[in-house]
């Protein structure tokens, strides 16, 4: 490993250690629970709405350092984007996690450094875990305000 490989796992470890957005909000319009009974990483997700855009996002959880880290980064990558937007930000990062696309780094900010998980499959689950939950978060809001 070295160069870039080395900067995006110095990345990871930084969100891992220092979690961005981690803990409860006071009022979050929505929250759920997401869990990898294969390995045992765990998130609770709390999004607040306002005006059709992700406001702030919450998170608490435990598992690798992977899956911890992506929440951190994810809840970077999402915070004041449209619902629809973020929605799209989830589908992109799925498809870069299952290989399909590459990375767009202005979209995925720090998120572009989880892009090599892709080879390794058995960690694609933990990347992706707090993405699927905002993907759930947010359609489960849709269909409480509709």
């Amino acid at each position: 490993m070295g160069g870039l490989d080395d900067l995006y796992q110095e990345l990871i470890l930084d969100h891992y250690r220092r979690r961005r957005n981690e803990g409860a909000l006071d009022r979050p319009s929505v929250a759920v629970d997401h869990s990898n009974p294969l390995c045992g990483d765990e998130i609770h997700l709390e999004i607040l709405v306002e005006d059709g855009r992700v406001a702030r996002v919450g998170h608490t959880g435990q598992g690798c350092s992977i899956s911890q880290a992506a929440a951190s980064m994810m809840s970077e990558a999402v915070t004041g984007l449209p619902l629809q937007d973020a929605l799209d930000l989830v589908e992109h990062f799925r498809l870069v996690m299952h290989g399909s696309e590459p990375g767009d780094e202005e979209r995925l900010g720090d998120a572009i450094a989880l892009e090599g998980v892709a080879k390794y499959p058995v960690r694609v689950k933990c990347a992706l875990l707090a993405w699927m939950a905002l993907k759930d978060a947010i359609e489960t809001y849709r269909r409480s305000t509709n």
